[in-house]
Parts: structure tokens; C-alpha cells; sequence
């Protein structure tokens, strides 16, 4: 009889052990594929798949849609599909490419890694503007290419000017800077992603923090909604929107690394979920007028 009391305790800790394996495998499965939740009033849809590590968006005119593929060591590009979904290769050999936003004449890029350009493409050819560290976040007025880079402590924001070709330093020292956008008030904002901070660039003093309480942000993006912000976390991340008045509002539940967020010229949005290599169409339940949407610079 003794032989079996003492199996009996060994066989009920393995057994219960087994079991809170197989309740944390299913927890975090369950993260993995719980389908992403739109709020009241918004619906999405996956419009593009299998496309890998999907990091910045830039709808083109034509009905196009350009999309960067955030891999590292070369292996990176910038695809563009068609409006009739075919997709093509238009720029290669990158190491995560990040940011991107439109240009005069073409577009800008950049390279999530060490001393890599940011880098303008205009029919079909490919120049640098200047070198970097790790910049991420991109932001065009027009006169001045703004640039952020995603580094602990000695991170900077940058700005390059058009028409002199000069790049200044706005910003140093900073630590995992990543989204950069200017919203409807003139305010130049960025994200601290590991401080789960927003701050706007004052350029009298210190930046002041216009958002905080949140959980990797990352792309930031502003239009007469308010201010989107994408959480860059693998479960759970959350698309948000802060309005006018300051409330916020979970537009997207259940995310997996959501990168970037662009209107797309009819009213709703689309993001890059990089975490599923997809990029998802948001649209809002009550039809707007899109002209009153356009982001303001």
C-alpha cells in the first residue's frame, strides 16, 4: 500500500502541471487567432494577406497600395499591389524598411537598422537624402522631411530641409522614438513606445506629454477625427483613437502588431497588422464626407 501513496501525490503534481501547460498554450493560441473586434460604429475586413511583416502604408493614385515588409538583413522590400491585386516588387534589398510618406514626385523611406539612409524613390530610381540610425517614423510638410529614430537613449529628431538639403537636429537622447506626425493643432507628436507616451516637439523647451497610459505606441496618425494611435504589442493591441476633446475611444481590439495607419481616400483607414502579415480595411458604419477627413499639415 505504501508504494501506491506515495505514486498517488507524484501522478496528481504531474497531472496538474500538465494542465496549466496546456491552459497557458491555450491562452496564448487563443491570442494568437481570436479575430480582431471593431467598436460600435466601424467594420473591418482583411484586404490584402500574406504579406510579410507589413509595417508602413502608402495608398498611390491610381488605386494602388505601396507597403513596406519589415525583415531584416536584406531581405526587406517595398511591394506595391495593384488595384487589381497584382503585386510587385519595386524596391529591394532592405533591412527594415519603416517609414514611409509621399513626396514631391515619388516617395520617402526609411531603415529600421544602423547607418542606414533614409532614401527618397522617384521614377523608378532610388537616391539617398541623409544617413541615419535606425529611423523609423516620418513625417512630410512640404518644405521639411521630419525623422525619428528608434533607439535607447541616444535617439534624435530630425529634419531635413527641402530646398538646402540641410539636416538639423531637433531632438537627442532620446529612447524608442518611433511614430512622428503632425495633427489638426500644428503639434508635432511622437511616441515613446516603452514609456507608453506621446509627446509634442516644443521647440522652446521641453516636449510636453499629450498622451500617456498606453501600451507600446508606435504609428501615430491625425486627421479631423482626432489622433490614431497603433499599439505595437504581439496579443492584445489595440487601435485607438483620441477625439478632440480628449477621450479615448478602441477603435480595434485584439490586434497583433499593428504598424501603420493611412486614410484611404473614402472615408476609412486602412492598417498594416504586421504581427499577421496582412493589411486590414477600417470603415466606418455611417458614410462621411471624405474631403472634411484630410489629414492637416
Amino acid at each position: 500500500m505504501m508504494p501506491v501513496l506515495r505514486t498517488r501525490p507524484f501522478r496528481v503534481a504531474v497531472a496538474t502541471a500538465a494542465g496549466l501547460v496546456a491552459c497557458a498554450l491555450g491562452f496564448f493560441a487563443w491570442q494568437s487567432f481570436y479575430p480582431v473586434q471593431a467598436s460600435d460604429g466601424w467594420g473591418v475586413q482583411v484586404l490584402h494577406d500574406s504579406v510579410d511583416k507589413a509595417a508602413s502604408l502608402l495608398p498611390e493614385r491610381d488605386g494602388s497600395l505601396l507597403v513596406s515588409r519589415e525583415l531584416n538583413s536584406g531581405r526587406g522590400s517595398i511591394l506595391r499591389i495593384t488595384a487589381g491585386g497584382d503585386r510587385v516588387v519595386v524596391v529591394d534589398g532592405l533591412s527594415k524598411p519603416d517609414g514611409m510618406v509621399a513626396v514631391a514626385g515619388g516617395w520617402a523611406f526609411s531603415q529600421e537598422v544602423g547607418g542606414a539612409p533614409v532614401s527618397v524613390s522617384r521614377n523608378g530610381q532610388v537616391r539617398m537624402l541623409f544617413q541615419g540610425n535606425n529611423v523609423q517614423g516620418l513625417f512630410n510638410d512640404g518644405d521639411y522631411l521630419y525623422a525619428i529614430e528608434d533607439r535607447k537613449g541616444d535617439g534624435r529628431l530630425l529634419r531635413y530641409d527641402w530646398r538646402t538639403a540641410q539636416l538639423d537636429v531637433l531632438r537627442q537622447g532620446l529612447s524608442e522614438t518611433e511614430g512622428l506626425t503632425r495633427c489638426i493643432d500644428g503639434r508635432l507628436l511622437y511616441t515613446e513606445k516603452a514609456n507608453g507616451k506621446v509627446r509634442a516637439y516644443n521647440p522652446e523647451g521641453t516636449d510636453p506629454v499629450v498622451v500617456d497610459g498606453l501600451n507600446n505606441p508606435t504609428f501615430l496618425f491625425c486627421d479631423q477625427r482626432g489622433l490614431w494611435i497603433s499599439e505595437d504589442s504581439t496579443h492584445r493591441a489595440r487601435l485607438l483613437r483620441i477625439a478632440g476633446d480628449g477621450s479615448r475611444h478602441t477603435v480595434l481590439s485584439f490586434l497583433k502588431a499593428p504598424q501603420a495607419i493611412v486614410a484611404d481616400g473614402q472615408g476609412g483607414y486602412l492598417v498594416a497588422e504586421g504581427g499577421r502579415d496582412r493589411v486590414l480595411r477600417l470603415t466606418p458604419s455611417t458614410p462621411v464626407d471624405v474631403a472634411t477627413l484630410s489629414p492637416r499639415e
